[in-house]
């Protein structure tokens, strides 16, 4: 169809550095929505995870320079799996090349990509559940094994992964390298694993869910549209795991603990955008469909005649609800549950919720008594909820100079601006 003058003298060129921004939006899109389940499909295929990252994420590089002058294609992750097929193919042949064995097959020849344009161009298959078994294999060690899954799997950068594993982002990476590396030299099969083989795996692969879950919560107000995809996908899989586990009662429990938490979402910011605990929050804005599908999991996973983290974690969220909604003081039950909690875990951290609880029941100087000791593990010197826990009960308790002191230390290691604001109101109201 022709266009006249007047009408195309209103149409304006896009101009370069707009195409390039325009492009750069839709593959990061793509990324935050496709990334795992781009790389477990073509990691299924070549049972190299290094590879099929590296040629994912030149197939990323390609479609910046095509997309900013030709458009972004109505099938995104079609052409970046197209591209990434034609880059693994060339690294296998580099491979080759460099090892001298001209002589034996090419490996890229043996890959099995006869079936990806048709798969491609439908739907992708959904392999991220079983890159995420394949990571938690016996093989690997078990330390990395869940920090493997959080880039493999869901795309969290070194950086990010070793802040909430305690170590350095140069250390990380060479951890999760050789992990890589283990994969392919071992030929661990890329599917979910029988039935007998899975206690050993699942542990890990529920852990690195909630890691991930946990990532994304930091964003309460779903503004950050990274974390906001990295909760629904953290959502996603323990969905995933739950359906094809369903006589697995940690499964059960991590979504029910997942879907508490969610539930509670929207009343942790008031309309000023400021932080709102949970004994403040107006429980007519939680969402009461999750509660009750967290509730159903809950009682689905006791007849299953196991306990374990989730299901307690679940059960102190569910006791927390409780309280809020009806009003029943019931501290005796959740310091109990925090008790069989600490005792499965040993953790300092729910050492220090046990504690806040406790003050509830028995006061602040019996809380303060059974808080974790600062010496016996110095990680908690950079952990905020401890020294916003030590404030609030020597604030309790009169001590209010040691106070102001653990709230200055809890204000400086808080990222979130809403939960600084509302720990300085309270550092601000120890004042005579």
């Amino acid at each position: 169809m022709s266009v006249t003058n007047e009408s195309a003298a209103q149409v304006e060129p896009v101009s370069s550095s707009e195409s390039d921004a325009q492009a750069r939006i839709a593959a990061e899109a793509v990324a935050r929505r496709s990334y795992g389940k781009l790389v477990a499909f073509l990691a299924a295929r070549t049972h190299d995870v290094t590879a099929a990252e590296d040629a994912l994420s030149e197939a990323f590089a390609a479609a910046l320079r095509d997309w900013s002058q030709n458009g972004c294609p109505s099938h995104p992750e079609a052409w970046l799996m197209t591209v990434a097929r034609r880059k693994v193919i060339d690294i296998f042949r580099g491979q080759q090349r460099r090892h001298e064995i001209a002589s034996q097959p090419a490996p890229a020849e043996s890959l099995d990509f006869a079936a990806i344009d048709t798969e491609v161009q439908n739907q992708i298959p959904d392999q991220r559940l079983a890159l995420m078994f394949v990571c938690a294999h016996p093989a690997i060690d078990e330390g990395i094994r869940a920090p493997l899954m959080l880039q493999v799997v869901l795309g969290l950068d070194a950086k990010a992964i070793a802040s909430s594993f305690l170590t350095s982002p140069a250390a990380m990476g060479k951890r999760l390298g050789r992990a890589k590396d283990k994969i392919r030299q071992a030929g661990i099969p890329f599917r979910v694993p029988e039935r007998e083989e899975l206690p050993a795996r699942l542990d890990t692969v529920l852990a690195a869910i909630y890691a991930a879950y946990t990532e994304g919560w930091t964003d309460p107000g779903g503004t950050d549209v990274v974390r906001r995809d990295l909760t629904e996908e953290a959502m996603f899989l323990a969905r995933l795991v739950a359906e094809l586990l369903p006589q697995a009662a940690e499964a059960l429990g991590l979504l029910a603990l997942m879907l508490h938490a969610e539930a509670r979402r929207a009343a942790r910011r008031n309309s000023q955008g400021h932080y709102v605990p949970l004994a403040e929050q107006d429980s007519n804005l939680w969402d009461l469909k999750m509660i009750l599908e967290a509730e159903s999991l809950l009682r689905r996973a006791r007849t299953l005649g196991t306990i374990g983290r989730y299901q307690l974690e679940g059960a102190l969220q569910s006791a927390h609800v409780y309280r809020c909604r009806t009003g029943d003081a019931n501290w005796a039950e959740i310091v109990q549950l925090y008790d069989a909690l600490f005792a499965l875990l040993g953790s300092p951290v729910v050492a220090i919720n046990r504690a806040l609880a406790i003050a509830e029941l028995h006061g602040a100087g019996a809380a303060l008594d059974a808080m974790p000791d600062l010496s016996a593990d110095t990680r908690l010197a950079e952990y905020q909820p401890y020294w916003a826990a030590r404030a609030d009960l020597l604030a309790r308790t009169g001590e209010r100079g040691e106070a102001h002191g653990a709230y200055e230390i809890a204000i400086g290691l808080e990222r979130d601006p809403a939960v600084r604001r509302f720990l300085q109101l309270r550092q601000a109201s120890l004042a005579p």
